[in-house]
């Protein structure tokens, strides 16, 4: 004979749901008058604490890896345009850095124009020439600027070249430093004078000729002589740089004080340049060369 439950059945589902909600609303009422589950809502808290950590993992995963590709990708594009700001703002600092450059050699040209008190004409460079064996530039100003050929030229330190062909709106100057350009010169410690002669595309000047125990020296300052009729006296041209004395002669080489090699802006003196001829030989019998210029002779014994 089977055994029988006593109850065969539970209580109902209405009736459970009354007790627990009775038992909910007690717990309600104790936990709001009296506080008395702040300890068991701390303790549940701590207890699942790491099972809500461990259920919020794979989202926050999701976020970082998420907002890594975001953050790399706005990083490359702030790091893109940061140096596209770069280039731009070098360039601009070197273009600015040109620009005051340029402005500090044109007040000195200016500065050099009122206190020769001269009549000079400003020129800017406008090319220089393309054979590589010559020192020569092109600038803007030419006889209708009354710019004449054998005209010295210069910048704001010291003597540059000389005009040596002239066109209507332009004019060519050689250089200093030109292997067949030649200027009188005195050193200004003591007077000597000599003629430099340029060296051609290094850039330098010599003074050949002179004697090995001649009175010159290392960072001796060479200026213009006027002896010629072309260059005023006084004008800076060079300064010694190297001195060898193997020789008979002296082997001295000069670097130009102007800026030959620098700048777009220089000065050329206009004025009437002198030529001077050699006297023709008199006519037999006759004391004078054109009739007028009397020619002094020797008295013989």
């Amino acid at each position: 004979m089977e055994h029988q439950p006593f109850f065969k059945h539970g209580p109902s589902p209405l009736a459970r749901f009354v007790f627990f909600a009775l038992i909910s609303l007690v717990f309600m009422l104790l936990d709001a008058r009296l506080n008395a589950l702040d300890s068991l809502r701390q303790i549940i808290s701590v207890a699942v604490a790491p099972l809500q950590r461990l259920a919020m993992t794979p989202a926050e995963l999701l976020d970082r890896t998420g907002s890594f590709f975001v953050t790399q990708e706005r990083l490359q594009n702030e790091n893109a345009m940061l140096r596209q700001q770069q280039l731009a703002q070098a360039a601009q600092l070197q273009r600015m850095q040109a620009m005051q450059a340029e402005n500090a050699h044109l007040r000195n040209i200016l500065n050099v124009q009122r206190l020769r008190g001269e009549s000079v004409v400003a020129a800017e460079i406008v090319y220089a020439g393309r054979d590589p064996f010559s020192q020569k530039i092109t600038v803007d100003k030419g006889s209708n600027h009354k710019v004449q050929a054998g005209q010295p030229a210069l910048d704001d330190i010291g003597v540059i070249g000389q005009v040596t062909r002239v066109y209507p709106f332009s004019s060519e100057i050689t250089l200093l430093t030109d292997k067949d350009q030649a200027i009188p010169v005195e050193i200004v410690r003591n007077g000597a004078r000599a003629i430099a002669f340029g060296h051609g595309q290094d850039g330098a000047l010599e003074l050949p000729f002179m004697a090995a125990n001649a009175d010159i020296q290392n960072g001796d300052t060479l200026v213009t002589s006027g002896i010629d009729g072309v260059y005023p006296a006084g004008l800076p041209v060079a300064v010694v740089t190297k001195i060898e004395r193997n020789s008979a002669f002296a082997k001295i080489t000069c670097m130009p004080s102007a800026g030959v090699n620098r700048h777009r802006q220089l000065l050329i003196l206009i004025g009437e340049v002198r030529q001077f001829q050699k006297p023709e030989s008199a006519p037999a019998g006759t004391g004078t060369t054109d009739g007028k210029t009397p020619v002094l002779r020797k008295k013989r014994g």
